[in-house]
């Protein structure tokens, strides 16, 4: 069953708000949910099953590593059962209270109204240089702050 644009736009509503009450929503029992990136520096990423699993993910996985302040969808495409966006995520490193900001994509299928499977490409090279806190030279050695 195709997935109207107002669900999709409402899902990223409750997404971009961190409440899970609010996301629970719209998430399947079953659901599947990954997030590519560098899982030793973002452990938000990886992949999890299951709605709690999930719900998890949002009230204690993902403010220990970053504060979200804004996720702005800036494309948003969709088509019968699937929805695509690209975001620009911004947000406070729990850690250090370091400003980080990166781009990423999500991929989401619906099966009556739910999100079913998620799928999320973050700029992983952007966000870890961020993270650190310096420029990683591939050629091994460190150099100036990142801004």
């Amino acid at each position: 069953m195709p997935v109207c644009r107002a669900l999709v736009e409402a899902f990223c509503k409750a997404f971009s708000s961190r409440d899970p009450a609010e996301i629970a929503r719209f998430i399947d029992d079953d659901a599947k949910w990954v997030t590519v990136g560098p899982v030793d520096l973002l452990q938000f990423c990886g992949e999890r099953r299951g709605k709690s699993a999930i719900l998890d993910l949002f009230q204690r996985g993902g403010p220990a590593v970053l504060e979200i302040t804004a996720l702005v969808p800036e494309i948003m495409l969709v088509d019968s059962d699937r929805a695509a966006t690209l975001s620009r995520l911004t947000g406070r490193q729990s850690a250090t209270g370091r400003v980080i900001s990166y781009r990423c994509a999500q991929f989401l299928e619906f099966r009556a109204d739910k999100v079913i499977d998620f799928r999320s490409l973050i700029d992983s090279f952007d966000a870890a240089e961020q993270m650190l806190g310096h420029h990683i030279d591939l050629q091994g050695r460190a150099t100036a702050p990142a801004v």
